[in-house]
Formats: C-alpha cells, structure tokens, sequence
C-alpha cells in the first residue's frame, strides 16, 4: 500500500557562500566547500491521517565541494514537540524512504552523522526569519533590499530545495552548529528562503 502524504510551509537555508550563491546554479561554492543549516517550517501536512502541522525539522550539512556531486555530511533534527508517530513521519519523509522530492534530495547524503529531536523554534517575521535548535544551532537572516526596497528574487534556479516557488534571496545575522564535527559560527553570508509543497509521487 503507498504511503499518502503532504506538506507544505517555509523552507530556508543559509550557508558560508559569499555573495550571491552559486551553489543554485551547479556552480562550485565561494569558499571551495558548503557548511549550511536548513530547516522547513510545516503550516498543514499529514501522513496517512497523521497531522504535521505546525512542526520543524532542520538540517545542519557540509558538501565537501560541489553540491550536485553528492557526499554530503548531514545532522538531522527533528522538532521535540512531535509525538512517535509524528517523528517517525518526518523521518520517513526527509529520509527519502516516502518518496517524492526529499527522495532526490537524499541521494546527495553520504552520510547521516545523527538523528536529534530537539526543541525548536521557528519565527517568521515579514522579511526577517530565526531558527532556534535547542542549543545546538541557530540562524537569523534578513531579506535583501532590492530596487525600491522590495525584495530580490529568482526562480527557475536549476538546484532547488523547493522546486517550482519563487526564493527571496537574503543575508545571515548569524548562523552557528556545534557538533558531530560540524562546527561553524559566521554572518554576513548567503541565505534563502521560499514557500515549499512536498507531496507523494
């Protein structure tokens, strides 16, 4: 029986690219390898009548070059306020094992160094978004001014977390991860952030 499934929210990423990412276009990273944290908020979502809604879950990774080659080391958080049923979901979901785009995402992962849960917590602010994962990791980052002071976006950008939605590009405060060898603090960096839909195959 397929497993039937759905979710939808905000996604972002901020990463130690300087200037505008190149890693969205299969492009090499600025600084020769990625560190990055990412993390998708869940407005409504269920799986197999489970409810997701409202939940997080992050992801602290490192591509040792270009994103599109793969071998990524990854840290995998999920929020503590899902019960066994809802961690399992979302496990399954971004694991790849469900299927549909987490699937293609999870063939770039060599390597799950861990699994967490973890409190979080994830404010969305008109243009300005903090992610908060206990006290291992956190970003804040900023939408960039554009003409008129609106914001700058794309779409279209051949390596997509979230496929068919236009990004706003933005600039990290701060972005930090202690742990399993993936250790970073900086600002002043890449960031992103754009609504994301995920469903079955």
């Amino acid at each position: 029986m397929t497993t039937q499934w759905r979710i939808e929210g905000t996604y972002f990423e901020a990463c130690n690219c300087k200037g505008a990412c190149p890693c969205l276009f299969g492009e090499d990273p600025t600084e020769g390898s990625c560190d990055a944290l990412v993390a998708w908020h869940i407005d409504r979502g269920s799986m197999d009548g489970t409810s997701l809604d409202g939940l997080n879950l992050a992801m602290a990774l490192h591509a040792p070059g270009n994103m599109t080659a793969g071998d990524w080391k990854v840290v995998v958080y999920v929020d503590a306020s899902a019960n066994q049923q809802q961690h399992d979901a979302l496990v399954q979901i971004f694991g790849g094992s469900a299927g549909g785009h987490p699937a293609t995402l999870a063939g770039f992962v060599g390597e799950i160094l861990a699994v967490e849960s973890l409190p979080m917590r994830y404010d969305i602010e008109s243009q300005h978004q903090r992610l908060e994962v206990g006290e291992i990791a956190e970003a804040s980052l900023n939408a960039i001014a554009g003409q008129n002071g609106e914001e700058v976006t794309i779409s279209g950008h051949p390596v997509a977390i979230a496929p068919g939605n236009t990004g706003t590009v933005a600039q990290s405060e701060q972005v930090s991860h202690r742990g399993y060898g993936l250790d970073w603090s900086f600002g002043g960096r890449t960031a992103f952030y754009s609504p994301f839909q995920y469903q079955a195959a």
